[in-house]
């Protein structure tokens, strides 16, 4: 994480420090007595909280609230309807692990999309390899992308690559006009309610398998993760099996995520394809110099599930 120093919000509807915030604060209901506290009934009973240095943004988008404040020890905190999206401190478990687990799983990925993902961090894990002569995003709300780069320049930086262009704009539609054209499709999606919520559908699915190409692979943020959510693994790797012929659920861990853990579905046009063997790979050395959680053991370790969560998903 990079000591990064970020312009306060001026004026006094906006709290600029933990000290502003020791009353209590309605300017954004989430953060009370300087402590940012992330309550969903998708995770019952159980709440994460992090403490707030000073808030950094907040605006209402066309779509949803965006929040970012830094943190005392995660770095800035990227916020979407008061669910948290990433922190500086560890971002990178997710954003190598969704990319790297469909680019190493396909023999020769040189055309990318991105569903999602406006904070920039899947397409940096993307154009680090060099087959990619092309990689799009697409994102419906221009506000994350827009905050993103001001705020995350570590994870934005993405967007600076020559071979990456972004479409402002819906998934859905952008995925319909689009016929057998990708190697790899990335939908980086917020959690499976509210607008994101037909992204974890049949439908969806159908549109991503007609983008691919022959032989494609796609990665998809797998209704969060076993310890609470095994009902929705089982019922999204469903749809994607009525899909593809290759459905395989793999997950990393990442502290500031609900019960610290994530999944993601890998699917693949070809039947014959074994995902959880990646098909690339870089040396030691290049992996400690482009990552810093990925690597090939750990994308084979991806798809082993605890007994519990292996029944369930039969």
């Amino acid at each position: 994480m990079s000591d990064i120093t970020h312009p306060t919000i001026k004026g006094p509807s906006a709290p600029t420090s933990a000290r502003e915030l020791a009353t209590p604060f309605t300017w954004c209901p989430p953060i009370q007595d300087g402590w940012f506290r992330e309550i969903s009934g998708m995770w019952p009973g159980q709440a994460m909280t992090l403490k707030v240095n000073q808030i950094l943004h907040h605006e209402k988008s066309k779509y949803q609230d965006v929040l970012i404040f830094e943190s005392s020890d995660h770095g800035t905190v990227l916020v979407l309807d008061n669910v948290i999206q990433c922190t500086e401190r560890d971002e990178f478990a997710y954003q190598e692990m969704i990319t790297h687990l469909a680019m190493n799983a396909h023999p020769n990925p040189k055309k990318v999309l991105v569903i999602g993902g406006g904070d920039g961090g899947v397409l940096r894990e993307v154009v680090k390899h060099s087959t990619v002569e092309s990689a799009i995003l697409c994102d419906i709300d221009e506000a994350v992308i827009r905050l993103s780069k001001k705020y995350l320049p570590g994870m934005s930086i993405g967007f600076q690559h020559p071979n990456v262009s972004v479409h402002i704009g819906d998934g859905f539609q952008f995925l319909k006009e689009r016929k057998e054209e990708f190697d790899i499709i990335i939908t980086d999606s917020s959690d499976p309610e509210g607008p994101a919520e037909s992204l974890f559908q049949k439908p969806y699915f159908e549109l991503l398998y007609g983008a691919l190409r022959e032989g494609g692979v796609i990665t998809t943020q797998g209704s969060e993760n076993q310890w609470l959510h095994l009902s929705l693994i089982a019922s999204l790797r469903k749809s994607c099996l009525e899909v593809f012929p290759k459905v395989e659920y793999a997950y990393t861990t990442i502290p500031t995520y609900p019960s610290g853990q994530i999944g993601f579905m890998v699917c693949c046009k070809d039947s014959a394809r074994n995902v959880k063997e990646p098909l690339r790979s870089w040396s030691p050395e290049e992996e400690e110099k482009l990552c810093r959680y990925y690597n090939k053991e750990i994308h084979r370790a991806s798809f082993v599930l605890p007994t519990f969560a292996r029944t369930a998903l039969r």
